[in-house]
């Protein structure tokens, strides 16, 4: 099962760079470790926050937000993927062949939906 969430906005108006920092940096005030890449398909943020249960799932996944489109029209993509350690250096096609959106197994997916949602709300409330 890959667990992928889509959210389009239209009429916004906003800076699609200066969004997703404004985004990692609310998680990082929240206590997520995050880290981002601009590519030409648009922004991407890893963000990954420790815990007990996260841990017992898989210590190596973490969400994986895309930001692409233009300032009136533009989609945030939200879904669970492998936190890849070197992120801002590695190979950005690479990633998105391989590890961007993973297939999860049905425990994980429930947890990962829930956790998702929380994910998606503060997305939406930063954007207004």
């Amino acid at each position: 099962m890959v667990v992928e969430k889509t959210l389009r906005f239209q009429g916004k108006n906003k800076d699609l760079a200066q969004l997703s920092q404004v985004i990692e940096q609310q998680f990082q005030s929240e206590g997520y470790k995050t880290q981002s890449k601009s590519a030409p398909l648009g922004n991407i943020i890893q963000i990954q926050k420790a815990g007990f249960f996260r841990d017992i799932i898989m210590a190596d996944r973490a969400f994986t937000i895309v930001i692409a489109g233009d300032p009136n029209d533009f989609t945030i993509h939200v879904g669970i993927g492998k936190f890849i350690q070197g992120f801002a250096v590695a190979a950005v096609e690479t990633i998105l062949l391989t590890e961007l959106f993973l297939v999860v197994d049905v425990p994980e997916a429930l947890w990962t939906v829930h956790v998702e949602g929380e994910v998606i709300k503060k997305i939406t409330a930063l954007i207004g």
